[in-house]
């Protein structure tokens, strides 16, 4: 994005996405997911949350595509449609392990030993 000539609705869709990754619950389940396809059970069974608070996140992770789902019977199985979910998460993961590890070490070098 460095020096790119985005329209105001271009921004949006950015800020739309990055909005989708904004809640720890939707994160958790794509890290449930990862290469995987689950069914709404396994997917609360696997993060401990509540089957409401599950399907309401894999609903809006559904409508902005960042999941699909394939019907079987009465059970929904959800899997990641945008792998490039994971590669963002891996880069922000990255950065704050780095930003952590600096803070860290100009902590240790600024407090006096005992």
């Amino acid at each position: 994005m460095k020096n790119v000539d985005l329209t105001d609705d271009a921004l949006e869709l950015i800020a739309e996405r990055f909005r989708m990754l904004s809640e720890p619950m939707r994160l958790r389940i794509l890290n449930t997911l990862g290469e995987n396809e689950m069914s709404v059970t396994e997917i609360v069974a696997a993060t401990g949350a509540n089957q409401a608070n599950v399907s309401k996140h894999l609903s809006i992770l559904f409508r902005s595509g960042i999941v699909s789902r394939r019907k079987q019977g009465l059970t929904a199985n959800y899997r990641v449609s945008d792998p490039t979910i994971f590669e963002l998460c891996d880069l922000v993961c990255d950065r704050l392990k780095d930003h952590h590890e600096t803070r860290q070490n100009t902590m240790a070098k600024t407090l006096p030993s005992k």
